[in-house]
């Protein structure tokens, strides 16, 4: 499968200004050009004292600017010429001094000027700020951060950890692949601004004994995909993932559960407050009516323990049958029968739109094919029946999803 261009057809102006955090930028740059954007790269005399301008031109393959008297324009208007080709700026890093010139609206030099020259209406600013714990937290900081996001900019992080001068805390560069993926989603469609939704992912793991259990294949890589696109489509996403090891999208509000009974009571109490709810989770039918309170040895013993199983509650059909229920999504993973299953899975569980797919052909796979079903119709996702990875299946739900709401 090949890698999604995610900025394929945009150009991104990428302006260092002063800061270790320049190093990133290399790789930034990288990450940018492979998912299909071009990048004009400009650096402030600060940022030279970190990283080569024949660095930043071997990774973007463009020549860098690095003064407002460049002469290699035909008209000797870097400030003017390269802003209008720009779908967006993005200033990464963004040291505490550049970021008080962009309030003052300073140009005294290129990469400001440059900022002050864009066109607002149609080439955004974003800024990443890079500095020490002390200087993020000061006052003339953050004022001049809140001013620079009433003036229309938008602030990517900082993150937190540790610094280069060896102090801990908020103020770090984002690391590349957050910025790449913070670009990425300010790009998409917001077609589901102002929702709210609740969404399910990964397997439950339902204890034997302190060791054992009962659990399934599911990845949860179709729900944190789900969770990441509508996220990126503007919605408030809360995300509750049985036990996975995948990274929580940025901005999605993620809490954790092991079983499904915990995956019940997290889930109804929050649902009625959320417009919709897509049950993406694979959770285990049964678990074992009781749990041994050590581990089940099998020394001695000539055949296999037995114990008995009591059924799990039904999330979907509890959230489903709320007095005020919120638009409810389902997913049947199906080993055979796909659109049989799925219809009477609809119909049982009485929700307007059923998700289905072939689990075994898609478990802890990145791509999928999937099946929508609802109460007249059927069609594959993609429309030609083909297989597309898991974000880009997940941003065309999002899609299908706004518009049925707006229904």
């Amino acid at each position: 499968m090949s890698e999604r261009a995610d900025l394929q057809g945009r150009h991104i102006v990428l302006g260092l200004s002063g800061g270790i955090a320049c190093y990133k930028s290399a790789e930034l740059v990288r990450l940018l050009t492979k998912a299909g954007a071009t990048v004009q790269v400009l650096m402030t005399e600060a940022a030279e004292a970190f990283i080569t301008p024949v660095t930043m031109q071997a990774l973007s393959g463009r020549p860098v600017f690095t003064s407002q008297w460049d002469a290699r324009e035909g008209n000797n208007m870097a400030h003017i010429n390269l802003g209008r080709e720009a779908d967006a700026v993005l200033i990464a890093p963004a040291s505490a001094d550049f970021i008080a010139r962009l309030v003052q609206g300073r140009a005294d030099e290129l990469l400001s000027l440059l900022c002050l020259a864009r066109p607002r209406e149609r080439c955004a600013l974003l800024v990443a700020p890079a500095m020490n714990r002390e200087m993020w937290s000061h006052p003339a900081t953050q004022r001049n951060v809140a001013q620079l996001q009433a003036d229309g900019a938008v602030v990517l992080g900082p993150g937190s950890g540790d610094q280069a001068c060896g102090e801990v805390g908020d103020g770090r560069m984002l690391e590349p692949q957050e910025l790449l993926d913070e670009l990425v989603a300010f790009f998409q469609p917001k077609v589901l601004a102002g929702r709210r939704l609740l969404i399910t992912a990964g397997p439950t793991f339902e204890p034997i004994d302190p060791v054992r259990g009962i659990t399934n294949h599911s990845s949860g890589k179709m729900g944190f995909a789900i969770a990441r696109a509508a996220a990126e489509a503007g919605a408030q996403v809360t995300l509750v993932a049985g036990p996975v090891h995948l990274p929580t999208p940025r901005g999605v509000r993620r809490i954790d559960v092991m079983t499904a009974q915990q995956m019940f009571d997290t889930v109804l109490p929050q649902a009625g407050q959320h417009d919709v709810f897509v049950a993406t989770a694979a959770v285990a039918d049964w678990r074992p009516a009781s749990l041994s309170e050590h581990k089940i040895k099998k020394e001695g013993k000539k055949q296999a323990p037995t114990f008995e199983l009591t059924e799990n509650p039904d999330i979907l059909a509890a959230v489903a049958s709320l007095a005020q229920p919120p638009y409810c999504v389902g997913f049947a993973a199906e080993s055979e029968q796909l659109l049989a299953h799925a219809r009477a899975k609809l119909l049982r569980k009485r929700i307007p739109l059923i998700v289905g797919n072939l689990g075994p052909a898609t478990f802890g796979r990145d791509d999928n094919s999937l099946l929508l079903v609802d109460a007249h119709s059927e069609r594959p996702l993609p429309a030609d029946g083909s297989q597309a990875d898991k974000l880009t299946l997940a941003r065309a739900l999002m899609t299908e999803l706004a518009q049925r709401l707006a229904a």
